[in-house]
C-alpha cells in the first residue's frame, strides 16, 4: 500500500503544479492576451466554477459503481483537454467552452483522488496521508505559479499556450500514474468495490446520515470564510480599506503557502492525538483572531508599513488554520462513509466546497471593497460560528472517529456512523473486525 499511496501522492502533486501555472493568470489570459474583453474573462471564471457543479452531483454514485481509478483516468483527460484549448482559446465560444471542460475535469479529480488515499490507507495511516496530499498540493501550486510567472509574457500569446500545454502534459501523467497504482483487495474493502449494488443508498441515505450533513454544513461555512475570500474579498478589502499595493497580495499569498508549507508536519504532530472536533474548533478561533487583524489593517489607524504586516499576518494565520484542517476534516469524511458510498461521501462534500467557493466571492466581493467594517464584524462571527459547529459535530460521532488514535484496529472503518435507519444502527461497525469494547464504546458515543 506504501507504493500505491506514493504514486497517488506524486500524480496529486503533479496535476496542482500544472493547475498553479495557469490559474492565477486565467483572468488576465483571457482579458488581456487574448483581448476578449473582462466581461468574457468573468464568464469563463464563472463557467469554470459551474461546471464542476454540474458534475460534482454524479461523480460519486460513478466512483462507488466503477472504482475511483477509471473516473480518475477519465478526469485527467477531460481536464487536459480542456487545458490544451484554452491554450489556443481565441474567441469567446472556444474559452468557455475549453474552461467548461478544465472546471469539470479538475472538479472530479478530487472525490476521486480522495477515495483511491482511503482505498490505499487505513484508519492508522489517513491522517497522514492528507496532510501529506494537502502538502504536496500546496507546494505544487506554489511552485507552479512561481515557475509560471517567470515565463508568461502578456505581449506574446503564445508564453500562455505554453504554461497550458504544460498544464495540459501534467494532467495526462496524472491519468498514467494512476494507471500503475495497484489499488489493494482486502476484505475490509470488499464492500467498497464497484458491482456489488452497494452503491444504491444514494443522495437520500446521505442526507438522512445527520453527522455527515453537519459535517457539509461545517465545510460550506469553511471554505466560505476562508478559500472563498482570498482573492475576492479579502483582496478587495486590503486594496480598498488598507491601501495595500496588488503586488504585496502576492506576497500575503506567499505567507500563507509557506505557512502551510512549513507547519504541516509540526502541526500533524500536535493534533493527531487530539479530537478532531475540538481541533476544527480551536480553527474558528485561529481565524477569528485573523479576520480582527484584517480589521486592523484596514480600520486602525497605524502606519501603512503596520498595516501591510497585518494583512500578510492574515493570510499566514489563515495557512495555519489550513495546516490543522487537513489532516482531520477529510479523513473524518472517510470514516464517517459507508464503505459502499465513500465516493458519494467524498463527491458530496466536494459540492459543499465548491459551493463555497462559488458564493464566497459573490458576497465577499461587494463587501469587502465598500462595506468594510460590517466585511470583518461577518465573516469574525462565520468563523466563530466554525468553533460552535464544530463541537456540536463532536457529540455525534463516535469516539473513534473522533479521535482515531482511541483505536488499534488494521481496518478501514474502526467505527463507522452509518445513516440513520441504516440497517445495523446509527453506529455500527465491519464485521468481525471491531473488539466489543470498541464497539460499545462507539454506540455510547451517539
Amino acid at each position: 500500500m506504501g507504493a500505491a499511496l506514493r504514486r497517488i501522492q506524486l500524480g496529486s502533486a503533479l496535476s496542482a503544479f500544472g493547475l498553479g501555472f495557469t490559474v492565477p493568470y486565467l483572468y488576465v489570459y483571457v482579458a488581456q492576451v487574448r483581448d476578449l474583453g473582462a466581461g468574457t474573462a468573468g464568464v469563463v471564471l464563472a463557467v469554470f466554477a459551474m461546471a464542476a457543479l454540474a458534475v460534482l452531483p454524479f461523480t460519486g454514485r460513478a466512483i462507488d459503481r466503477r472504482g475511483p481509478l477509471p473516473v480518475l483516468v477519465v478526469a485527467s483527460g477531460l481536464a487536459a483537454v480542456g487545458a490544451a484549448a484554452l491554450g489556443y482559446a481565441s474567441s469567446v465560444p472556444a474559452a468557455v467552452l475549453s474552461a467548461a471542460l478544465l472546471g469539470a475535469g479538475t472538479a472530479v479529480m478530487q472525490p476521486a483522488l480522495a477515495t483511491m488515499l482511503v482505498w490505499c490507507s487505513s484508519t492508522a495511516t489517513r491522517t497522514r496521508a492528507f496532510a501529506m496530499q494537502f502538502f504536496l498540493q500546496n507546494l505544487g501550486l506554489g511552485l507552479g505559479g512561481l515557475v509560471g510567472g517567470q515565463l508568461v509574457d502578456v505581449d506574446r500569446p503564445a508564453s500562455f499556450t505554453l504554461l497550458f500545454l504544460i498544464e495540459a502534459v501534467m494532467f495526462v501523467v496524472l491519468g498514467v500514474v494512476a494507471v500503475t497504482v495497484r489499488m489493494p483487495r482486502n476484505s475490509a474493502l470488499s464492500a467498497a468495490r464497484p458491482g456489488d449494488g452497494g452503491a444504491k443508498g444514494g443522495m437520500r441515505a446521505l442526507l438522512s446520515h445527520r453527522a455527515m450533513v453537519q459535517l457539509c454544513v461545517l465545510g460550506f461555512v469553511l471554505f466560505f470564510a476562508c478559500y472563498g475570500q482570498f482573492e475576492s474579498g479579502l483582496a478587495a478589502y486590503g486594496t480598498e480599506a488598507a491601501g495595500i499595493q496588488p503586488s504585496t497580495l502576492g506576497f500575503a499569498l506567499a505567507a500563507n503557502t509557506a505557512v502551510i508549507v512549513i507547519a504541516q508536519f509540526v502541526v500533524l504532530r500536535l493534533v493527531e492525538r487530539r479530537r478532531r472536533s475540538r481541533v476544527i474548533a480551536s480553527v474558528g478561533l485561529i481565524w477569528a483572531f485573523a479576520w480582527i487583524i484584517a480589521g486592523y489593517a484596514g480600520l486602525g489607524h497605524g502606519s501603512q508599513a503596520m498595516a501591510t504586516a497585518a494583512f500578510i499576518s492574515t493570510y499566514a494565520l489563515f495557512g495555519l488554520g489550513e495546516a490543522m484542517l487537513s489532516p482531520t476534516v477529510a479523513p473524518l469524511v472517510a470514516d464517517l462513509a459507508p464503505e459502499s458510498m465513500v465516493g458519494q461521501y467524498n463527491s458530496a462534500f466536494a459540492l459543499c466546497k465548491q459551493l463555497a467557493l462559488a458564493v464566497g466571492p459573490a458576497v465577499g466581493g461587494p463587501m469587502g471593497a465598500s462595506l468594510h467594517g460590517p466585511y470583518i464584524v461577518t465573516f469574525v462571527l462565520f468563523s466563530l460560528g466554525i468553533t460552535v459547529l464544530a463541537l456540536r459535530l463532536g457529540r455525534r460521532l463516535t469516539p473513534v472517529q473522533d479521535q482515531p488514535s482511541l483505536g488499534h484496529v488494521p481496518s478501514r472503518v474502526v467505527a463507522v456512523s452509518l445513516p440513520e435507519g441504516s440497517e445495523g444502527g446509527e453506529a455500527g461497525a465491519v464485521a468481525g473486525t471491531v473488539p466489543a469494547a470498541v464497539s460499545a464504546s462507539a454506540s455510547a458515543g451517539r
